[in-house]
């Protein structure tokens, strides 16, 4: 599954950006912005299950007052192939949603310091729709933070709760990132987008499936015009959602690719 790349020119634009988020004025929507767009991605070697696959994805996001948003929905096998890994699937959808709420914005003050120029309550959803699939809510701390070269990036830190389980197991870390670095004459461009998202203190004691930690890491080189994009992606991943490497899992270590081409609304 794919997680979210933050690809629009808009926010390629608020990445360059060196100020912080000053709500002392009191205005909370004088940055509000949203966007939508459709992915028609196919991924080979996805792991776990090594699987390849179509999908369609519709991905948005925005800002609007306090609040600051990021989704997706996913629908796996657009054409009902019965060639297709997903053809057999208990599922042919995943979701995942992740609002953050604006500390500076609900208290009014500045609160950057040093590289960190917003700071937010954290959260995310993620979704199978499968009796028993993934069902899980995090909620975290999190942040915009401005590195070298990469400009500006999100950084949260979340707990895990499984509602599988019905207990809360583990923590995520997660970063995103969107960097143009090549622009053409007609002003489109070329960017490099990606994201981290890294699970730990995972309760490993079904030793069979789990580990106590893993993750992944997206790595990816689009083209960009007002409307369109096309792109490829590398996914390295170590252990995937903490999932035991060659247990009952399967593969859970390697890489991925996809392809995607994008329309923007």
């Amino acid at each position: 599954m794919k997680k979210s790349l933050l690809a629009l020119s808009v926010l390629a634009l608020a990445s360059t950006s060196t100020f912080a988020a000053d709500q002392s004025d009191g205005d909370i929507h004088k940055n509000d912005y949203k966007w939508m767009q459709a992915n028609l991605m196919y991924s080979v070697n996805e792991l776990p299950g090594e699987s390849d696959h179509d999908y369609l994805e519709m991905e948005f996001g925005g800002r609007s007052g306090i609040f600051d948003l990021y989704g997706y929905v996913d629908v796996f096998n657009l054409t009902s192939s019965a060639d297709s890994d997903k053809a057999d699937a208990d599922s042919k959808i995943f979701i995942k949603f992740a609002p953050r709420m604006s500390i500076d914005a609900v208290t009014g003050k500045d609160l950057s310091f040093g590289p960190v120029q917003e700071l937010y309550i954290a959260s995310e959803i993620d979704w199978d729709g499968a009796n028993g699939g993934v069902n899980q809510q995090k909620i975290g701390l999190g942040s915009d933070v401005m590195v070298p070269w990469l400009g500006k990036i999100g950084l949260n830190l979340y707990a895990t709760y499984d509602s599988n389980l019905k207990d809360w197991d583990g923590y995520q870390v997660s970063t995103n990132w969107f960097k143009p670095f090549f622009f053409f004459e007609n002003e489109s461009f070329i960017s490099y987008q990606g994201y981290i998202d890294y699970q730990f203190g995972v309760d490993d004691s079904f030793a069979a499936l789990k580990t106590s930690s893993g993750g992944v890491m997206f790595n990816g080189i689009y083209w960009h015009s007002d409307r369109f994009a096309v792109g490829y992606g590398l996914k390295g991943y170590k252990d995937v959602y903490a999932l035991k490497d060659d247990g009952l899992a399967g593969k859970t270590t390697g890489f991925s690719h996809y392809v995607a081409v994008t329309y923007k609304f």
